[in-house]
């Protein structure tokens, strides 16, 4: 079954946490108020800064902020902001023949890659304020 990987999860609770705060969040406060291991969600906040959902403010009150608001930030963004695009199946990433042994027969590839088009829809349509 479709299973979002524990980056995501510990994604997911951090921009969570941090659009419930009006003020910056160090990964040591999350990582402590949600047993979240620090090194792992350190690298993934930052992912989430290199990608402009997060931003960093330096100093002692320092931490990281929102950029933008919950409402315009799609979970497709923060998903994809930590892991990159995945796929239910390895032939969603192209649609080159040659890349498959058996692309010619398989069975698979149309109906999962239609499952796989409603997934990305769904979750690009789905906003950090709906599960804030």
């Amino acid at each position: 079954m479709f299973r979002l990987s524990k980056k995501v999860e510990y994604g997911l609770i951090a921009v969570k946490h941090m659009a419930g705060v009006n003020t910056p969040c160090s990964a040591k406060e999350i990582s402590e108020k949600y047993s979240i291991p620090y090194d792992l969600l350190s690298k993934i906040l930052q992912k989430l800064k290199k990608e402009n959902i997060l931003d960093s403010i330096q100093g002692t009150k320092g931490g990281y902020v929102l950029v933008r608001e919950p409402a315009s930030v799609s979970l497709a963004e923060i998903f994809n902001a930590i892991e990159g695009d995945t796929y239910i199946l390895d032939c969603g990433r192209h649609e080159d023949p040659d890349t498959c042994s058996i692309y010619e027969t398989c069975i698979l590839s149309s109906p999962l890659k239609k499952i796989q088009r409603e997934i990305n829809s769904y979750f690009n349509k789905t906003k950090l304020a709906d599960i804030v």
